[in-house]
Order: structure tokens, then sequence, then C-alpha cells
């Protein structure tokens, strides 16, 4: 082993253990922000990124899955059926995906983030107390959240856990980190679909995904723990931030 391989992975330790904690802390699996640091820090086309980022996502995901519901118990059937049904929607978005122009991918990946850093602003606006919270949607409907975080998981790799909590939030009166366990849910299976996916159209480093997630798999628990301390709001404004730099960043390549 050269040198310069045991610093690309030991770099590569060290980012999975950032974007681990942060992934918990954020319940979102740590691909979000991996993706674009493959792209910009290592030169990866969109493609390679998305599914190096998934080797990382699985395992972490896993563990922040298993640590929400320590702390907060919700029914293995709800996550189950969350989960199962994400399925149907992520392999053809996945095939899609590695069908893309790379150039066109990176620019819709670079939306995404732009609609997440305005979705994270928006949230952590100070509400009134006594807003009301309106009705919720009869929990028949919950596999269709798996659909559309399906449509995410198997498009850009990440993004599933983050687009169905807020629907597990505001419409079935989910608390905060139950919706953030059962997002985790739905993004299980659909990551192993998806890298599936990835690594047959030869879009995965593996050894570089295997250091990634061996960070994060250290970190990640320490993550899911802290988000039950730290101040919400702040947190998410300073993550939308960072999602808004990304964005501009990977806009702004050649």
């Amino acid at each position: 082993m050269t040198m310069a391989l045991i610093m690309t992975l030991g770099l590569a330790l060290l980012l999975g253990a950032a974007l681990g904690a942060l992934g918990g802390l954020l319940g979102i699996g740590g691909g979000i922000l991996a993706i674009p640091v493959l792209v910009l820090l290592y030169g990866m086309d969109q493609q390679l990124a998305q599914g190096t980022a998934l080797v990382m996502m699985v395992p972490n995901v896993l563990i922040a899955f298993w640590r929400y519901r320590q702390r907060n118990p919700f029914p293995l059937r709800t996550a189950l059926a969350i989960g199962l049904t994400s399925i149907l929607s992520t392999y053809p978005a996945a095939r899609l995906a590695v069908a893309l122009d790379a150039r066109l991918l990176t620019l819709a990946f670079a939306v995404f983030l732009l609609w997440l850093a305005a979705y994270f602003l928006w949230t952590s606006r100070p509400r009134a107390g006594n807003a009301s919270p309106g009705a919720h949607w009869n929990e028949r409907y919950l596999p269709a959240v798996g659909v559309v975080g399906g449509l995410f998981a198997g498009l850009f790799s990440v993004g599933a856990g983050i687009v169905a909590a807020p629907i597990l939030v505001r419409g079935f009166g989910k608390r905060q980190a139950v919706a953030q366990g059962l997002a985790l849910a739905l993004v299980v299976p659909g990551a192993l679909v998806a890298l599936t996916t990835y690594g047959r159209a030869q879009h995965v480093d593996w050894r570089l995904g295997a250091a990634l997630a061996a960070g994060g798999m250290a970190t990640v628990s320490w993550g899911v723990a802290l988000a039950h301390r730290v101040p919400e709001r702040r947190l998410k404004q300073s993550f939308a931030l960072m999602l808004l730099l990304t964005a501009l960043l990977m806009i702004g390549q050649p």
C-alpha cells in the first residue's frame, strides 16, 4: 500500500467520522454531505460520488435507526411498511440516475440542495406557541411516504429521510425524533437497492466508501445522542447555510 493511498484512506476515515456524527445529529445518514465532498475534494463525477456515498450510508443509517428507536420506541410494523414500499420507486429512479449525463445530474442535485437549504431555514423560524397543528392524515397512507422517499433515494442516493421526516411530522403528526427514526427505516432498503444498481453500473469506489463507513460508524451514535440535547433552531440554520454554499460550489463547477 502506497503512502498516497494510506493518506487518502486516512482522510476518508476522518471525513466519515465527521459526516457520521452530523448524519446522526440530523437523522440524515451523512450522505447528503458526503456526495459534494467526494465531487469537490476527490474529483469524482456525480454518479460515482453517489454510489460511493451509499457504501457509507448503509451501516450508518442502520446504527442511527437502532439508536433512535432505543430513545423513541415506535412500531417496527410501521417502519417495515414504509421501508418496503420505498423499494417500489428506488430501483427505477436509480436506473434513471446512472443513465443520466453526469453534469445534468450534478445540477439537479445542486437544485435539490438549494431546496433543502430553503426548507431548513423556513423550519428554523420562531413559531407561535399556540399555533394549531391541524388535522392529520390517516396512517393507512404511510406507505406512500416510502414511495416518495424512494424516488429521492434512487435519483440522488440521499434525501429520502430528509423528505420523509417533515411529511411524517406535518402530515401524520409524528414527533420529530420519532419521524426521524421512521424516516431512517425507509432509507435502509432503498439504499441497498440503489447501491446494487450503482454497483452493477460500476459507479462505486468500494475501498473509499468502506473507509468513510468505518469512520462514520464510530461517531453516528454520538451524533444521535447529541441530537436530543442541542438547540434545534441554530443547528438547522447552520446546516442550511452549509447546504447553500455547497450547492453554489457545485453549480459553479466547470
